[in-house]
């Protein structure tokens, strides 16, 4: 647009930064070499944050590298929602068309909140119901598409102005800076350091980020006094006089722009140069020609960047006057070309601010008015993705309620359409204000349907229905919840429903206390029964509705995991029936999630898993991804519960895949906890505590945590780490907090407790341990987590047998362990399991030894897939055996090795230990003696029948249920039956195990198919 322009005041010679430039080019080769590379660079206003970028840019791009830069935009207190993600993806566009149109192909429509160019239609204005987990699909494609993009190409993204940063933009870096893994990928972001203050809201973000092991962080110091010489050299051309430089070098105190200008006015001879910073920014700008001042001003008001149309539009000089003005700007190293070349930008921020403190009040609200004027006369003056954001911008900043308060919520719509929750929480508080100021008949015109998601659930029609404040408060206390400020949504809550105490809305009201036990839940500051009460009472009577059918399925929920029974029954099938007959499917789904889980609790096993099942494949068919996430992490959980966990293990991998792709964050980490529960039960430890692991680092909330401290607990107490067990129950503990006390929380904890005290030494705290749990019962459908919690405390009580210190009590704690026992639920095999072990060792802690006692229990674990808990039971059964006398050694002997090498093998120490003193102390060997000579048919010895033969041979080849099935023509459940009986004859618990055997018998000697593997 303009022709070339001087740039003497530019020092053409780049001046020291030798380590940090080392830094930079240290990471490019890093990230050339496929490992992804995260860096911040600090420091105050005009130390030469931007020169160093340029130059490192500059010289990574002559290398090969592709050099996205975006800008974070200071608008006020409006940053557009990821304004410099949009700016460097549409650079990368420019760059990279083919790879960025691989790389989104099939998201466009997501990431088009990001790049609207990516979507061939406009994102829809909202589906009635928020998106709860919307911000976190978005991050996680925005990562998977910079990966794929850098698997082909080194990329720099350059993120610039980070203290001008949105909430939104800010999420997005720290979550880049934390999950990029792969990829050839340099992101860099800089900040002004001097303007982060103690409440900046970049301050927490930095904090967190410096934790980060993978993000490197460099601050810029002012330049020496050698440097500042050099760069004055730089600038006039010419070596200055040392009194000069030493003068200079004082009052700028080395930041490079303050060195320039001091320069530039020395060389200019400026004179009576104030002593102020402030004034000396001014001079070049007061020095310019009136027009250009007019302009300089103008761009001042109008952002970070502002368009050249949209500055003739709000000048109205004739465009040879402008142009003449904008080169004198720009001549004068005030302006310069934006990199787009079609727009204009302060050269330096700090000049900028300057000319904008100069402005008068009254001329900056005139200028803001002349801005919204033109962009509404023109939409076509700003880029499409900004316009209606920067038009709220400008009308609030112009002090125009009638203009503005429809022009905020336009931008609160746009930033919810963008899942940028933070600028619609802020935007919304905005209207807020705005709301008594604005003209009645302004507030007359607007209608929820245009402005606001949740209205519908309140049971009006929102096309018809005028707006009011109320729907404003519903939908900033979502967007509240969805970006984490639940303080913020807190407080909007009680506000509204103070408003609601003399307004008879009984809909809207218990609307509003569902959110309020959601928020209390969150906070870790009740369980949320109480307001849920609040919202049933409310909705009690009224006609079906669809907040009648999202209280009950809150309800519901809510019971089961906290009190399940008759009550939770009936909330779920009511909330299933009301949501039908309204339409609301997803509120159906979820009730019909929690019915089948209430069922399988209660017995119902087969109808509950049918049910949970049918509601996984519809919602995930119907692309319903916040219950499809949900139904990841509660069928397996019911599938663990009933002892199924083999089939559990693959549905949890299919979750991981779904959530992960959907953004569905909290409940990966769920699924990934219950995997690793999972993996605990099959005996697969270490794949167990890195599954805990995952758990802890995706969940976003402390549950996950919680979860994952609960699992480690369990694994340091069963391998005798007693002081680690103690530290992970501890951690459990406190991230589960104290207000919710939920069974499936709590038992395992109380369980653990148990363990650790009883491990220390200390049974009297163990026992005390049970007792407080065991003193008012357990809940119905609580059976999965009662039942090893009473194992535990009657395993104390064994323990007790015979110990003066303990026999006080002793006969109580039986006694209650008994009557909880008989409380409880046993019609499924490992439930049965376990109340038969119960049994056992009430029976032993009362004198009993008696083999009888043991081998129902090693019997009915032996068709379960629990090698821990068979190698423990199978221990109890020898140390039966050899109370008897002589004639159980040998099936002893057998018992005491297959425990111990289980032991061995999960590194469970105690286990280990118990096994081998009971052999040594029975003087048996655990080494297994040469097998004696095989009969003729050792599978006939064994008590194979043909058929099973078949089968163990397919098993020892490694193949599936399903495979025998279809090899043998048979049913997957015929093959399943054969299984379990060949592992009972076999007397092994897994098929790992019966191939061992299969092997080490020989039982099929022409078969290389069932030789042993190499090594």
């Amino acid at each position: 647009m303009l022709g070339p322009v001087e740039t003497r005041s530019v020092s053409p010679v780049f001046v020291g930064r030798e380590h940090e430039s080392d830094t930079l080019h240290e990471a490019l080769a890093r990230a050339g070499a496929g490992e992804p590379q995260a860096l911040l660079i600090g420091g105050e206003a005009g130390v030469g944050k931007t020169r160093l970028v340029e130059e490192f840019a500059a010289a990574a791009a002559r290398g090969g590298a592709v050099v996205a830069l975006g800008g974070c935009v200071e608008m006020g207190a409006d940053g557009l929602p990821f304004a410099a993600f949009s700016t460097a993806l549409r650079a990368l566009r420019r760059e990279l068309p083919d790879a960025l149109a691989a790389a989104s192909a099939g998201q466009e429509e997501e990431l088009a909140r990001l790049l609207p160019e990516l979507a061939e239609q406009p994102a829809a204005r909202g589906t009635g119901r928020p998106d709860e987990e919307g911000t976190a699909r978005l991050f996680e494609l925005t990562a998977r598409l910079l990966e794929q993009i850098g698997a082909g190409h080194t990329v720099l993204l350059v993120l610039e102005d980070l203290h001008w940063a949105d909430a939104s933009t800010r999420h997005l870096l720290s979550y880049l800076f934390r999950t990029l893994r792969t990829g050839r990928l340099v992101v860099l972001a800089t900040y002004r350091s001097d303007d982060i203050h103690r409440r900046h809201p970049l301050r927490p973000l930095l904090a967190e980020l410096d934790r980060l092991r993978t993000v490197r962080r460099i601050e810029l110091e002012r330049f020496t006094r050698q440097e500042v010489g050099r760069q004055i050299a730089g600038i006039l051309a010419t070596e200055p006089d040392p009194a000069q430089i030493d003068r200079i070098f004082e009052r700028s105190d080395g930041n490079a722009f303050f060195v320039e200008e001091l320069a530039v006015c020395a060389s200019e001879r400026c004179a009576d140069l104030s002593d102020s910073l402030r004034d000396l920014l001014l001079v070049r700008v007061e020095a310019l020609p009136e027009d250009a001042q007019r302009v300089v001003r103008i761009a001042a008001e109008g952002g970070s960047t502002v368009e050249y149309r949209l500055l003739a539009a709000v000048a109205r000089l004739a465009e040879d006057d402008l142009i003449e003005a904008l080169r004198a700007a720009v001549n004068a190293h005030i302006l310069t070309a934006a990199p787009t070349g079609d727009a204009y930008r302060f050269r330096h921020a700090l000049v900028r601010e300057a000319v904008g403190d100069d402005l008068l009040p009254g001329e900056r609200s005139r200028l803001n008015r002349r801005y919204a004027e033109a962009l509404e006369a023109d939409a076509s003056l700003v880029p499409a993705d900004q316009r209606v954001l920067r038009l709220a911008s400008y009308w609030y900043h112009a002090h125009d309620p009638a203009k503005a308060l429809p022009a905020v919520l336009d931008a609160s719509v746009t930033a919810r359409a963008r899942h940028a929750y933070s600028e619609q929480l802020r935007l919304l508080e905005r209207a807020m204000e705005l709301w008594d100021t604005a003209p009645a008949e302004v507030r007359a015109r607007l209608r929820p349907v245009d402005y606001t998601e949740v209205y519908p659930l309140c049971g009006c029609d929102p096309a018809t229905t005028p707006l009011r404040y109320l729907d404003l408060m519903a939908e900033a206390a979502v967007a509240g919840r969805l970006c984490g400020e639940r303080d913020r949504a807190m407080k909007i809550i009680k506000r509204a429903l103070r408003h609601l105490d003399d307004d008879h809305d009984p809909l809207r009201a218990a609307w509003f206390w569902i959110q309020r036990s959601r928020l209390v839940q969150a906070k870790a500051q009740g369980d949320g029964w109480q307001e849920l009460a609040r919202a049933q009472d409310l909705v009690r009577g009224l006609p079906p509705s669809e907040v009648h059918a999202e209280v009950l399925a809150n309800v519901a929920n809510w019971s089961m995991i906290h009190e399940p029974g008759p009550d939770a029954f009936s909330a779920a099938e009511q909330a299933v029936e009301y949501a039908r007959m309204v339409g609301a499917q997803e509120i159906e789904m979820t009730a019909r999630l929690t019915l089948g889980g209430l069922r399988v609790e209660a017995g119902d096993v087969d109808a509950g898993l049918a049910e949970m099942r049918e509601v996984n494949r519809r919602t995930v068919a119907d692309g319903i991804a916040s219950v499809a996430g949900r139904s990841y992490v509660n069928l397996p959980s019911e599938l663990e519960s009933v002892g199924r966990s083999r089939e559990a293990v693959p549905l949890l991998e299919q979750g991981i895949e779904y959530t992960q792709r959907f953004g569905r964050f909290d409940h990966e980490a769920y699924v990934w906890g219950n995997l690793a529960e999972s993996l605990f039960t099959l005996g697969r430890w270490e794949e167990s505590a890195e599954a805990a692991c995952r758990s802890r680092r995706v969940g976003q909330s402390a549950k996950p945590r919680a979860f994952h401290a609960r699992i480690r607990a369990e694994l340091a107490l069963a391998r005798g780490e007693l002081a680690k067990a103690a530290a992970h129950l501890a951690d459990g503990r406190a991230y589960f907090g104290t207000h919710d006390c939920a069974p499936q929380h709590t038992l395992p904890l109380v369980r653990i407790a148990i363990g650790v005290a009883a491990g220390e030494g200390r049974l009297l705290d163990a026992r005390a341990e049970a007792g407080r749990a065991l003193k008012d019962g357990f809940p119905p459908g609580t059976q999965r987590y009662a039942w090893p919690l009473l194992l535990s405390a009657a395993t104390v009580e064994t323990r007790t047998a015979g110990l003066p210190a303990t026999e006080e009590g002793r006969a109580d704690a039986l006694a209650r362990i008994r009557r909880a026992a008989g409380a409880l639920t046993v019609n499924v095999p490992v439930w049965l399991a376990y109340e038969r072990w119960v049994h056992a060792e009430l029976a032993y802690a009362e004198g009993s030894a008696d083999p009888e006692d043991w081998a129902p229990v090693v019997a009915a674990f032996e068709t379960l897939e629990r090698p821990y808990e068979l190698a423990r039971v199978r221990l109890r059964l020898a140390e039966a055996l050899l109370t008897g006398g002589e004639d159980g050694r040998e099936r002893a002997t057998e018992l005491l090795r297959l425990s111990h090498a289980v032991a061995e093998h999960l590194r469970a120490r105690p286990l280990a230990d118990s096994a081998a003193l009971l052999a040594q102390r029975a003087r048996l060997s655990l080494t297994c003696a040469p097998p004696p000579r095989a009969p003729a048919d050792p599978a006939e010895a064994l008590g194979l029948t043909q058929r099973e033969r078949d089968v163990l041979r397919l098993v020892a080849r490694g193949r599936t249920n399903r495979q025998i099935a279809e090899e043998l023509f048979i049913s997957p459940k015929t093959a399943s039956v054969h299984v379990s009986n060949i592992l009972a004859k076999l007397g092994v618990s897994g098929r790992g195990e019966a191939a061992a055997v299969a092997h080490r018998l020989e039982l099929f000697p022409g078969d290389p198919l069932t030789a042993p593997a190499p090594g």
